[in-house]
């Protein structure tokens, strides 16, 4: 089983959602990096069940625990360790689902790949496998704080079913996303969205939506070709998470409706830089990053397990009906949008180290020259 991302900042996640604990391993982060704990549950804590009473109600505290390459508050440059212990268990609750596979789940694909799965909560397919990943972007967070202070990372929700919000990306700020518990800087279409989960959640169904992500003050020359462009790792990177259909960069499929008159970002110089009078490529070009706002999208469907009744068949292979139990979110966008954040947040910070690694830097062209900066 792949669980390890990265290559520069390399992660690898351990544990199932109804297991002892679920946790983290760090490795290639650079030493003397100011952390402490809280740095970590700040991040844990906008991820958590039980946050609003449009999430699960599962109650976990999440607390993280450093279990090495920590001391005095600074990194080591030896693997971290990070361990977060599971308290709210109930396995009983999927009693049924232990023989009948939930549609549009991984209980079917699990079995059918390794013969045997975790029965309770959807193992390593549940959505608490993220919290791994959460707590290494808390840490790679401080690594760019450190090195690269300019890049900002945010998400927000921007759109839940057919309920889309009106954001404007050069303005919204981390304050604008966690004012409201769906997480979306548009007040009016907030409450819109609150109603509908509700309301969907009242008659046993789900929904899903649209996370869109921001990546600020990231300097041109970011990005691996040819496999590892950068757009393909923030492609890979969103894809692995869990109930993501779908990622756009940019003007993503709405450019193949234009021509490339209409699509192509004019260059201008700016202060003795390069910059764009446009950003329909949403600020990589070639598969390296070109100083401009990075702009993504991310589609997530709607919660698979839900508590109405649907057809579906036992690992016996009879015709059956199963409907859910348990704790389960009725719209997982706005637990997602700390997921994407942890997902940019990493592979920015994998390529930085990268850059640094292979370049020294990041070249920089002014008018006539290329001149070299170090980061």
């Amino acid at each position: 089983m792949s669980s390890s991302f990265g290559q520069a900042f390399r992660i690898h996640t351990f544990g199932e959602s109804h297991g002892g604990g679920v946790g983290v391993i760090i490795d290639g982060c650079p030493p003397r990096i100011p952390l402490e704990p809280a740095d970590i549950q700040r991040d844990l804590d906008r991820r958590r069940p039980g946050q609003s009473d449009i999430v699960t109600p599962r109650k976990e505290s999440d607390t993280a625990r450093i279990l090495s390459g920590v001391a005095d508050g600074v990194t080591l440059g030896t693997p971290i360790a990070i361990l977060v212990r599971n308290e709210d268990q109930r396995p009983g609750s999927y009693d049924e689902m232990a023989t009948k596979y939930r549609p549009s789940h991984a209980d079917f694909t699990y079995d059918a790949k390794f013969g045997v799965r975790a029965l309770s909560g959807g193992g390593r397919a549940s959505a608490r496998e993220t919290i791994g990943r959460v707590a290494a972007s808390a840490v790679a967070r401080r690594v760019l704080a450190v090195l690269a202070p300019d890049i900002e990372v945010l998400s927000w929700v921007g759109a839940i079913h057919d309920i889309v919000a009106d954001v404007d990306p050069s303005r919204v700020t981390a304050d604008d996303i966690e004012a409201n518990p769906v997480r979306t800087p548009d007040p009016e279409t907030a409450e819109r969205m609150i109603a509908r989960i509700k309301e969907v959640r009242a008659d046993g169904n789900s929904i899903g939506g649209t996370v869109e992500g921001l990546i600020r003050g990231c300097p041109p020359g970011l990005g691996e070709p040819v496999f590892d462009k950068l757009e393909a790792e923030l492609a890979r990177a969103m894809m692995s998470l869990p109930a993501t259909k779908g990622f756009e960069v940019g003007s993503g499929f709405a450019g193949t409706r234009m021509t490339g008159r209409e699509h192509n970002d004019p260059f201008r110089m700016v202060d003795g830089k390069v910059r764009t009078t446009s950003n329909r490529s949403g600020g990589i070009q070639g598969g390296i990053s070109n100083g401009e706002d990075i702009l993504f999208r991310v589609g997530f469907k709607p919660t698979a397990t839900i508590m109405s009744s649907q057809e579906t068949v036992t690992s016996a292979g009879e015709d059956t009906e199963l409907k859910g139990k348990g704790r389960h979110d009725a719209c997982v966008l706005p637990r997602a949008v700390p997921m994407v954040d942890a997902m940019a947040l990493l592979v920015v910070t994998d390529h930085l180290l990268r850059q640094r690694g292979q370049c020294g830097g990041f070249p920089a062209p002014e008018l006539g020259s290329v001149r070299q900066e170090t980061v």
